[in-house]
């Protein structure tokens, strides 16, 4: 029987991931070839030989997605498997729609086929929408275990822009690993916070070895999922983080759905900054879909060092890149304590952008009169560095979660804004996490 010639549509994440657990060493199938989108400088490159196994001795080619149509005629393929996240239904069914045209299947993959199974505790943090507040969440749970005595280590969702051999398994423990793996602004916004308070951090490529690294070193796993994923990895406690700043979005995109269906924990974040209509629309739909799952209100509060310094100041408001673009933000963390905090005006960045950024506003041009810290290689940083430092402004706010000046000079004053999760009533994390270390 010949092989089902098979393509996997992703993002340099999720598809990978199940191409390791499900299709590396089936020889029911031939993985012909990944095609890449969201993240930029994927596509034209291989998923290595050294990670592809036996069966693919030669590697595999990455291509842009826009190619899918060209490649189903070209090497007549079977099934086309969509693999990423973080986006509407009607989305997701164009593409089966285009796929079902052309004569293949079309295939969404689940945990049965995909999820690993740990030898340790797993607590997955998973979320509705990009920038819903799941890397506070993450913090939250991890700030209670290691008071309750236990060793913890974060293990994020992956991106793997670099180098995928040398990605296969990483570990950071401290800021100088996030220069000795040559991280990108997207990878220091998810593991610095982390360094920041002790929790050691396990990212890569391959999933399963990267499990097995972290269960040697720590009592429980947390799986800081990306994008809205569902884990990679079993979990023992499932927590989804909707948004009542996008109401609707926890039944309307995809898999966030699949997460919050999942959930034993379901935390709507951002209360104390959405419409109380807005909460209770979530609330509803939450339980209408998942009537057990236990939920829990929280508020993101702001600070920032010095208030006074935003005070009547023309400012540049800097926010989490994957938020704002693919994840279809109109303001983030920074914009709030600018507005909060007596900013006089907040400056449209647009006509200081040069290179990258300039092409990130063509391809994303809702997101507007904030700046994305887009970083996914060194131009961009040097492109946002130069945007940043061009504005004419009096100061900076920097509502990303890393410090970025770690990364380039920033030559204006500047603010950070920081933000946690904090619980709204009982019962709490906290009891939810006892009660299940208690079992």
């Amino acid at each position: 029987m010949s092989r089902i010639r098979t393509i996997i549509m992703g993002a340099a994440g999720r598809d990978f991931h199940n191409f390791n657990t499900y299709y590396r060493d089936n020889d029911k199938y031939e993985v012909i070839a990944f095609t890449a989108t969201q993240i930029p400088n994927i596509e034209g490159r291989k998923y290595p030989k050294e990670l592809a196994g036996t069966l693919y001795p030669n590697g595999i080619d990455i291509y842009p997605e826009s190619d899918l149509p060209d490649l189903i005629k070209k090497f007549d393929v079977d099934e086309v498997v969509f693999a990423y996240s973080d986006v509407p239904y009607d989305y997701v069914m164009h593409n089966s729609a285009l796929v079902n045209s052309l004569g293949a299947d079309f295939r969404l993959m689940g945990t049965k086929a995909t999820q690993v199974k740990s030898t340790k505790p797993v607590i997955g943090i998973c979320a509705v929408r990009t920038g819903s507040g799941k890397s506070q969440t993450t913090r939250r749970v991890a700030s209670v275990l290691k008071g309750l005595g236990l060793k913890v280590a974060a293990i994020r969702h992956p991106m793997p822009y670099g180098d995928l051999v040398k990605q296969k398994v990483q570990r950071f423990a401290t800021y100088a690993d996030l220069d000795l793996h040559e991280c990108t602004i997207e990878e220091r916004e998810e593991y610095e916070p982390h360094l920041d308070t002790g929790v050691i951090v396990f990212a890569g490529v391959d999933y399963e070895a990267i499990l097995r690294e972290a269960e040697k070193e720590v009592d429980v796993v947390l799986w800081d999922g990306g994008n809205n994923d569902f884990s990679f990895y079993k979990t023992d406690l499932l927590i989804a983080v909707a948004d009542p700043l996008r109401p609707g979005h926890e039944i309307a995109y995809y898999p966030g759905e699949v997460n919050i269906r999942m959930a034993d924990v379901v935390v709507i974040n951002k209360v104390d900054t959405a419409n109380a209509e807005d909460i209770v629309k979530v609330r509803e739909n939450v339980h209408a879909i998942n009537p057990n799952a236990i939920v829990i209100e929280g508020a993101s509060p702001i600070y920032v060092d010095d208030p006074e310094a935003i005070r009547g100041k023309r400012v540049l408001v800097v926010e989490d890149g994957p938020t704002l673009t693919h994840g279809g933000m109109k303001i983030g963390a920074g914009w709030v304590a600018a507005r909060r905090f007596g900013a006089a005006e907040i400056v449209d960045p647009r006509p200081f952008a040069v290179g990258e950024i300039t092409a990130t506003y063509k391809k994303y041009p809702e997101t507007g009169c904030i700046l994305p810290a887009m970083g996914y290689g060194d131009q961009q940083v040097r492109d946002l560095e130069t945007t940043i430092n061009s504005s004419d402004v009096d100061l900076v706010v920097i509502g990303t979660p890393i410090d970025l000046t770690r990364v380039m000079k920033i030559e204006k004053p500047s603010q950070r804004v920081r933000y946690e999760l904090e619980e709204i009533g009982k019962p709490d994390l906290e009891d939810i996490l006892k009660k299940m270390l208690n079992k």
